[in-house]
């Protein structure tokens, strides 16, 4: 049952009918101006905006009228709810889903907090859904529209490509769709965290084996990571796939803060029953002030590029690693930088 008032379910269905014809006339005369993958992204926006506001039904209208306004009045043939060019179908559809699960995830979190008796943690609620806001109208636009581009580019009849300039196009499209994957994944593993329903099926595993599989996921190159893994470090206990994302989130983070020269180093050790994994780098560093600051949600300290996230990657490997009884600590590297340590229980000797 939502705990939404019947006032904020009101005024969320009145912006998922109002906000969209308010941006249909905005965008109409700048229809031949801006792109479909643009026009897109803001929609999306309007349906964080209603899924704030009303919760999940008005989002799931917004996402609906939103729909059928993109399709009547900004793609081909317009003024019909025909489509010529499928790659526009693609889009729709894309919307759509993206919109769906958006409007899901927004709302879960704006039920939670609203289910918050203390004022400081509906405080700290508000502060969530107004970064979620900005976070999800800049950062998974980004890889939508270089997505819509590069199909847009692929379906052309105009452009005449060549086979490396296809294949040039088409891991530019998988790039952007694995940016929106771990983005959209990020979103749904904090909510899951936050409201106590992330599964975790702990079992004896060898590290090397998932640190193998984190690597290919990041499709790290040659020396792109510095190994110091020992071959005879025991099993650790721990849920493999939930500790391999915990792995990709926090090489991940080395990789963007050092520098070209100095690749993350990954050590691995066997210490008082347990086995530490350091992920060093030799990046600017966190102040001892700031090194809890970067476990919460979308807080990206002294990242100033926003195309690789939404400040979730930490705070969702912090969770997942106390979910399996393990902790992750950030300490100062020597020389400078920080290094992330994550410690998870050893498998009992025998």
């Amino acid at each position: 049952m939502s705990t939404l008032s019947r006032r904020r379910r009101f005024t969320g269905f009145a912006a998922a009918v109002g906000a969209p014809i308010l941006l249909l006339l905005v965008l109409l005369p700048l229809r031949d101006d801006l792109n479909l993958a643009s026009d897109v992204a803001l929609f999306l926006v309007v349906v964080v905006l209603s899924a704030l506001v009303g919760g999940l039904r008005p989002a799931l209208l917004a996402a609906l009228v939103g729909t059928v306004v993109l399709n009547f009045w900004f793609t081909a043939p317009f003024q019909t709810f025909t489509i010529s060019d499928p790659n526009n179908v693609v889009a729709l559809f894309a919307f759509a889903g993206v919109a769906a699960m958006v409007g899901w995830v927004v709302d879960l979190a704006s039920r939670r907090a609203a289910a918050a008796a203390a004022a400081a943690e509906i405080e700290a609620a508000d502060r969530l859904r107004t970064a979620l806001l900005a976070a999800v109208g800049h950062d998974l636009r980004t890889p939508l529209a270089v997505a819509k581009a590069s199909v847009s580019g692929l379906r052309s009849p105009d452009v005449s490509l060549d086979r490396a300039d296809r294949d040039e196009l088409l891991a530019t499209t998988d790039d952007a769709l694995d940016r929106l994957t771990g983005l959209v994944g990020n979103l749904l593993d904090m909510s899951r965290l936050q409201a106590g329903a992330m599964p975790v099926r702990p079992r004896s595993v060898a590290l090397g084996e998932v640190l193998s599989r984190a690597l290919d996921d990041l499709g790290v190159a040659p020396r792109g990571v510095v190994l110091d893994v020992a071959d005879d470090l025991p099993a650790v206990v721990s849920d493999p796939g939930l500790l391999e994302r915990v792995l990709v989130n926090v090489i991940a983070n080395a990789q963007r803060f050092s520098p070209p020269d100095r690749p993350p180093l990954l050590h691995a050790v066997a210490h008082e029953g347990r086995v530490e994994v350091h992920v060093v780098d030799h990046g600017p560093g966190i102040a001892a002030e700031d090194r809890e600051r970067v476990f919460r949600p979308f807080q990206r300290l002294g990242d100033t590029d926003s195309t690789t996230g939404i400040g979730l990657g930490l705070a969702v490997a912090r969770g997942l690693t106390e979910a399996m009884g393990g902790t992750l600590t950030p300490r100062r590297t020597d020389g400078g930088g920080t290094t992330m340590v994550l410690s998870l229980p050893a498998e009992p000797s025998s």
